[in-house]
């Protein structure tokens, strides 16, 4: 497989660590979906994707629509999407992906990690060049697919060569260029595909050798990060161990 999916196997292996926190933040993504197009996931495609994403993380079933209901109520905060990127400990490049209802919170709380691991806190998208943003779409497999065919006629619509099948759950991986998620979404559910659940990444495209050491203080660093509800995802160039 290439280099995205390795990345994003190594990276999903931790960010899916504690499945308490997944829930919240998944809570955080339905809210979003909500707000922006519905409660109905029939008539939302975001907030159908975002429900196949908490079924395949075992999202129980009342949660989530305890989340669709709360997201309808007045008070309900709203969230954003904010990114703060910057350098850790021996010049790694760390990408903190977060949903916030309180940016000025948010960003204390980050910098205030990047600060006690000797980091350096940058402007938004000082790190850009450093990552490929993709969006991923994992979806059941049907049992005759040719994945050859398959990924022909996705690549018109923006999506890599690249995949992963997953034999224990019954899954395909795709991936795809971040403009294009909503085209792939569209084709996937035209042609018949279960649970297509999409999200966005980012993908490093320089990834760095680093010592037993400084992996240590990195996955430190990235614990820390990951304390804070608002964050959603860590990513670093730092190379995944088992490469």
């Amino acid at each position: 497989m290439g280099r995205a999916f390795e990345y994003r196997k190594a990276a999903k292996l931790k960010r899916w660590g504690h499945m308490a926190k997944t829930f919240t933040k998944l809570g955080k993504q339905i809210a979003i979906a909500v707000k922006t197009g519905g409660p109905e996931p029939e008539n939302n495609p975001t907030l159908r994707s975002v429900i196949a994403t908490c079924k395949r993380e075992n999202m129980p079933k009342d949660n989530i629509e305890r989340a669709i209901k709360n997201a309808m109520g007045k008070d309900q905060s709203e969230y954003k999407n904010m990114t703060y990127e910057g350098y850790g400990p021996h010049g790694i490049a760390v990408f903190v992906d977060t949903l916030t209802d309180n940016p000025t919170r948010t960003v204390a709380d980050v910098r205030s990690v990047f600060n006690k691991f000797s980091g350096t806190l940058g402007t938004m998208g000082s790190l850009a060049y450093l990552f490929d943003h993709k969006c991923v779409f994992t979806f059941k497999k049907p049992a005759e697919v040719d994945m050859d065919e398959l990924i022909l006629d996705l690549i018109d619509f923006g999506v890599e060569e690249d995949y992963d099948t997953d034999d224990e759950e019954g899954t395909i991986t795709i991936y795809g260029d971040s403009k294009s998620y909503g085209a792939i979404q569209k084709h996937l559910e035209e042609q018949g595909f279960e649970d297509v659940g999409g999200e966005f990444t980012y993908i490093p495209n320089d990834l760095k050798d680093v010592t037993p050491e400084i992996r240590e203080t990195l996955n430190k660093m990235v614990e820390k990060l990951e304390e804070f509800d608002d964050v959603q995802t860590v990513y670093t160039n730092m190379k995944p161990e088992d490469e």
